[in-house]
């Protein structure tokens, strides 16, 4: 958010990353890597960067510090950093910020909503390699996120699972069915809603992968689609870029069975298990 302010301010006083980096005697990289939000934002920098793009109100100043001073502390996940990629953060950060997470989601259960056991399942398979200490660090950290689900003023929570979620056995039977029953649960929380697309749907927009897209509650926020591969993330911010993620969503909670009937057809699943 204080970066975008940044840009605008900049933008509106006519000044190029160049000479709003002559201002702070730094490169004009550095003005873009702020206003992106790909570093922290040094509190001298920022106080100069305001005098220099026109704002002189000192309270509207010190606001604008206190703001950048709580956007410099580390996030909870911070003591994570052991285990949680340089490339995740972000997500987290995301995550933990927005009034509504929608996903969709072909191969397992969204990590807001798992149980410990399947939690530790997919760990395991995902990381064949680790050690037993860094799956439980990271399942201890998947854990925390979903604190989010149940805060004051949650997040809308808005997925689209493949059946085949739900028919893949991860962890054996018994995991599988406190898994469904977590899902069952979640289903009649008032800040999620799950929608099933069935086998018998047939093709859909999204059958390339998983993804995620965050919408905040403040204005100069753009929407940001986030997806994922094996080693990184990847985060699109551009308005043609999140369009695109949103019209294939739209299309999907519209072909995939009505949120009203997700609690029938998961109770049918976990009686077959």
């Amino acid at each position: 958010m204080l970066g975008k302010r940044l840009q605008d301010l900049r933008e509106k006083a006519g000044l190029s990353y160049e000479r709003a980096g002559r201002a702070l005697d730094v490169t004009h990289a550095t003005i873009r890597r702020m206003e992106k939000a790909e570093v922290g934002l040094k509190l001298p920098y920022v106080e100069k960067l305001l005098r220099t793009y026109g704002v002189t109100d000192p309270e509207e100043v010190e606001g604008f510090l206190s703001l950048a001073r709580e956007a410099n502390k580390p996030g909870w996940w911070h003591r994570f950093r052991d285990v949680l990629p340089e490339w995740f953060n972000t997500f987290v950060s995301l995550e933990g910020e927005a009034n509504l997470i929608r996903a969709y989601e072909p191969h397992y259960v969204p990590g807001l909503l798992q149980t410990e056991d399947y939690a530790r399942a997919v760990m395991c398979a995902g990381m064949p390699h680790a050690a037993d200490a860094e799956t439980e660090r990271n399942v201890a950290l998947r854990m925390e996120r979903q604190a989010l689900l149940t805060r004051p003023n949650p997040p809308m929570l808005w997925v689209v699972m493949d059946e085949t979620v739900l028919r893949r056995p991860i962890g054996g039977p018994e995991v599988m069915r406190e898994q469904i029953t977590r899902l069952i649960e979640a289903a009649t929380m008032p800040n999620i809603r799950l929608q099933i697309m069935p086998f018998d749907a047939g093709p859909h927009p999204a059958m390339y992968g998983p993804f995620h897209i965050f919408r905040f509650p403040i204005q100069e926020l753009p929407d940001i689609a986030y997806t994922e591969t094996l080693v990184s993330g990847s985060y699109f911010d551009q308005r043609d870029d999140v369009s695109a993620f949103l019209e294939a969503l739209d299309r999907m909670c519209a072909q995939a069975a009505p949120a009203q009937t997700t609690q029938a057809i998961l109770s049918g699943i976990r009686k077959e298990i």
